[in-house]
């Protein structure tokens, strides 16, 4: 049985080790409200920003136009038509860039390692097929030092993004996709990360993000039974719908990495506290038991004392 003074020493561990899992758990809890309301207040403005860019687009798929309106051309940023056509319609996917959202840090529960099990399951997938071929862009440095152990081709490595840097960080690495797609680096990108549901679930997504997948009609509004699709709005765009697509296009990915990044921070805030809660009360039961434990290793000693007193006593009396 422990002595007396090393179960006194693991209680004294465990209470420490509870404070810090209760800190942990206050602090986590104070940064999901703050993610929270971030995922809140980006999630209508990039569904919004999808449906435009997906009816505009649909629209020039499904009547191209030959030429920029004179004088146009020349003064619009973004891709040229045909760079146009490769984002929007894209060819084989046979090199595929997986970006892969992790965290810094641990003490998330499964957050990173949820991650990390469909990444395994997705390069499985593309390797099956002949001729496929995988690479990463890891972020967050616990998927960097799990990668950097595994035998996958890793293209980048960047730290975890946080909610101040969110949107830069996605502006620069929306540049980056784009310049891979665009150059013949790769063929399609996907991004995979976990979903904020609640404080106590996150769903794991992996979603492709380019070549855009663009549909060719609007969906049918809910209570219709006709089966054909209901036809595009046209609407005038000045200067042209073109032009509108180039400019929408790289403000559409930078939005969508930057609502991913959101959710993703959201979703380990949530863990972590769900996690660090569950710690907490582990910590508590641990303590409940080795205070029975050392209650009742306190009380034998006592009786064990007692009776070497009582069997002095007699063998004096004798």
């Amino acid at each position: 049985m422990p002595s007396l003074k090393s179960i006194r020493k693991r209680i004294a561990s465990v209470k420490n080790t509870q404070k810090i899992t209760k800190a942990m758990k206050m602090v986590a809890t104070a940064k999901l409200r703050r993610a929270q309301d971030a995922v809140k207040a980006i999630r209508p403005y990039a569904s919004h920003l999808s449906d435009i860019a997906d009816e505009l687009a649909a629209r020039l798929l499904a009547e191209p136009q030959g030429t920029e309106p004179s004088g146009q051309a020349q003064d619009d940023a973004g891709p040229t038509l045909d760079l146009l056509h490769r984002i929007l319609v894209g060819g084989t996917d046979k090199r595929v860039r997986l970006v892969v959202v992790s965290a810094d840090r641990g003490l998330a529960g499964a957050y990173n390692s949820s991650i990390f099990r469909r990444v395994e399951r997705f390069a499985t997938e593309i390797k099956l097929q002949e001729g496929h071929s995988l690479d990463l862009v890891v972020i967050g440095k616990k998927g960097r030092d799990y990668f950097r152990r595994r035998p996958h081709k890793v293209a980048a490595e960047h730290l975890g993004v946080d909610p101040k840097s969110a949107a830069s960080r996605a502006r620069e690495l929306s540049s980056q996709l784009t310049d891979a797609l665009v150059s013949d680096e790769v063929d399609a990108i996907y991004v995979l990360y976990n979903e904020f549901k609640s404080a106590a679930s996150q769903v794991v997504r992996l979603e492709r993000l380019l070549p855009l997948k663009v549909r060719e009609s609007v969906r049918k509004k809910d209570g219709e039974e006709d089966d054909e699709p209901k036809q595009l709005i046209d609407f005038l765009y000045e200067p042209s719908r073109e032009a509108v697509l180039r400019h929408l296009l790289p403000l559409f990915l930078e939005t969508e990495l930057c609502r991913i990044f959101l959710e993703a921070i959201a979703s380990e805030m949530g863990a972590r506290m769900s996690a660090m809660d569950n710690a907490s009360r582990n910590a508590k039961e641990m303590i409940g038991r080795l205070t029975l434990q050392y209650n009742r290793a306190r009380q034998a000693a006592i009786t064990k004392e007692l009776m070497e007193i009582v069997g002095g006593a007699e063998a004096l009396k004798g």
